[in-house]
């Protein structure tokens, strides 16, 4: 497995081959309460441009060619809407063909690995997404407040 945290997001296509597994460490706040920032590291498997993505948290190229990992709401005649977990309004779109890898598994804080096929895994997402948006409003805004706390 390859640890990207030296290897330039521009280079990530071309290093990484398909079906090949890597990890990165989170650093934004989108994707809260499923993954923190500095707090987890993400495993993710390079795809190929036939693999089914519906529901799955994806990595992909926005257009600013920045790397960005959300989960994937939507896909309409080739162009994928994602989201992440912790914006609750704003979405984003790309190609099909941007979607570089999807995440494969989690390792906390703890150390141990989640895999994203798990019953645990997958209870946490369930339990996340069923919340209403009013509620997860103020759930984000606890944790970032927490995270900015930490991080000091």
């Amino acid at each position: 497995m390859t640890n990207i945290a030296n290897i330039t997001t521009q280079s990530i296509e071309d290093i990484i081959e398909v079906g090949n597994l890597f990890k990165i460490v989170v650093t934004g706040y989108s994707m809260l309460p499923l993954l923190g920032r500095g707090r987890d590291t993400i495993v993710l498997r390079r795809i190929d441009s036939n693999e089914d993505i519906s529901g799955r948290i994806a990595m992909f190229r926005n257009d600013k060619g920045h790397i960005v990992v959300h989960r994937v709401i939507a896909i309409e005649g080739g162009v994928v809407t994602l989201r992440g977990d912790g914006n609750l309004y704003q979405v984003e779109q790309c190609p099909r063909t941007e979607i570089i890898a999807l995440l494969e598994s989690v390792i906390l804080e703890s150390g141990k690995e989640l895999s994203c096929t798990s019953k645990q895994w997958q209870r946490r997402e369930r339990m996340w997404l069923t919340l209403p948006l009013w509620m997860r409003r103020y759930i984000l805004a606890i944790l970032r407040r927490w995270c900015d706390f930490r991080k000091k």
